[in-house]
């Protein structure tokens, strides 16, 4: 990014500082995470921090795990305030079930936590700004609540963002691919590809591109040079690449994630 940015890039926008636009990460979340919000951009620029717009696929799900997105209908501000004088907060917060296959798309400003027992591969814009507005009541390993951020919680929530659903686009069949849209959006797009009998896939030239194995069998090339995926490891297609390709074998499974 420092010397070649345009031939990573192509025509995506960086972030701030130059740097690449997204992260990508796993989650393997033994016990729930805290209850957090990432500021819209107009928040953003009064609290001092960066936006950060995210999604989210379930690779894999304990029985009853949760996802816990945005508000309960009929949550107030005012209701939400009493919740977290009252270490009740939880009771305003919406959740579902979570299950393998499962995404669900996190705008800036949607109030958010994961609960234990899910796996999830979660693709963002590149920020490290988190408000932690409720931590279950709990106590940290020094005997003390853990560090909250309420006022910046408060001024970064959409509290008319009511009973969000799941990514719920229907998959398409191409040639031996069954390839599920789960995002387009101005920051980026995402997409989950089902090898259903070993095929190829063609990204678009001229664009960057993450690939996110979510198993093992897939196989990305390009510029003279190939590298085989296991499950849980990612690869970063330049946009300079040419004839870049990916492939797999039936059975296998991967996220392909590209910045706008």
């Amino acid at each position: 990014m420092e010397h070649h940015e345009r031939d990573v890039l192509g025509t995506a926008r960086p972030a701030a500082g130059h740097r690449f636009p997204l992260l990508c990460k796993i989650l393997d979340c033994r016990e729930m995470l805290s209850l957090q919000v990432h500021p819209p951009a107009a928040a953003a620029s009064q609290l001092g921090g960066d936006p950060k717009t995210e999604m989210w696929y379930v690779a894999e799900a304990a029985p009853g795990a949760e996802l816990c997105v945005g508000l309960k209908r009929g949550v107030t501000r005012s209701r939400f305030d009493e919740g977290l004088r009252s270490g009740t907060v939880a009771d305003c917060v919406h959740r579902i079930e979570g299950r393998a296959g499962d995404a669900m798309f996190l705008p800036s400003g949607r109030v958010h936590a994961i609960g234990a027992g899910l796996v999830i591969f979660e693709i963002q814009q590149n920020s490290d700004t988190t408000y932690r507005v409720f931590d279950w009541n709990r106590i940290g390993l020094d005997g003390q609540p853990r560090e909250l951020h309420v006022p910046q919680s408060l001024a970064s929530i959409d509290f008319d963002d009511v009973e969000p659903t799941l990514i719920a686009d229907e998959p398409s069949i191409r040639g031996g691919l069954r390839v599920k849209t789960l995002l387009r959006d101005p920051l980026f797009a995402a997409d989950h590809v089902e090898v259903v009998e070993r095929d190829r896939l063609t990204p678009r030239s001229g664009a960057a591109h993450v690939v996110a194995a979510i198993s093992d069998g897939v196989t990305v090339s390009g510029g003279g040079v190939s590298a085989s995926l296991g499950a849980g490891e990612f690869c970063l297609v330049p946009a300079a690449t040419k004839e870049a390709v990916i492939e797999g074998e039936g059975g296998a499974r991967f996220l392909i994630a590209t910045p706008g």
